[in-house]
């Protein structure tokens, strides 16, 4: 399934599918060219899961195992560049998924502020007019409300843009990992069937 290599300074990790035909590796439903084409999506899946288990500074290559390659045209060729096509596009998509994300924290942000400064200008309003017990639990309560209002922002901007980058980094590997079109030996079968 996947193997380890050295070919210069980094090391290149190698995935195997076996396919009867080209066409089982692209989404039949979709009408573009074959260059253009999405992967289908059982097969996408499978090269993500491999790739997102791998660590981001390791070269890959895709060898892919046909049963019946196409008689004319250079197969690895287009294989190739419906791949790295396919991964370009995906960048592009999560890229824009980012930049939404990063929008809606700072917008999320500049809410969270006004909110907190008039929990707190509230806090402090209500702590000269009501009594003792009473001033001091809705000072605690408008500034718990405030803070808490912050989350999201916080959220975002600590934990949720870094799984896009490595999802971005993953499908940057993907673009310019090397693709290999080879006849599949019919008498092996140790490489999965997509």
């Amino acid at each position: 399934m996947g193997r380890l290599e050295m070919h210069g300074a980094h090391p290149t990790e190698t995935l195997e599918l076996r396919v009867r035909e080209l066409r089982q590796l692209f989404n039949s439903l979709d009408p573009t060219p074959f260059l253009n084409k999405d992967l289908d999506r059982a097969c996408e899946v499978f090269i993500e899961n491999w790739a997102l288990s791998l660590p981001h500074d390791r070269c890959l290559h895709l060898t892919i195992h046909v049963e019946q390659l196409p008689e004319t045209g250079d197969a690895r060729e287009l294989v190739a560049g419906a791949v790295h096509n396919h991964y370009a596009y995906k960048i592009e998509l999560v890229r824009g998924e980012l930049r939404q994300l990063l929008r809606l924290g700072r917008l999320s942000l500049a809410v969270g502020l006004v909110f907190v400064i008039a929990c707190l200008l509230l806090a402090e309003a209500l702590a000269s007019v009501l009594p003792g017990q009473s001033a001091r639990i809705a000072h605690e309560s408008l500034t718990i409300i405030g803070w808490v209002a912050m989350w999201r922002p916080v959220q975002i901007f600590l934990y949720d843009w870094w799984p896009l980058k490595g999802r971005i980094r993953v499908f940057e590997n993907l673009r310019q990992a090397r693709v290999s079109v080879v006849q599949a030996n019919t008498a092996r079968s140790d490489h999965p069937i997509m």
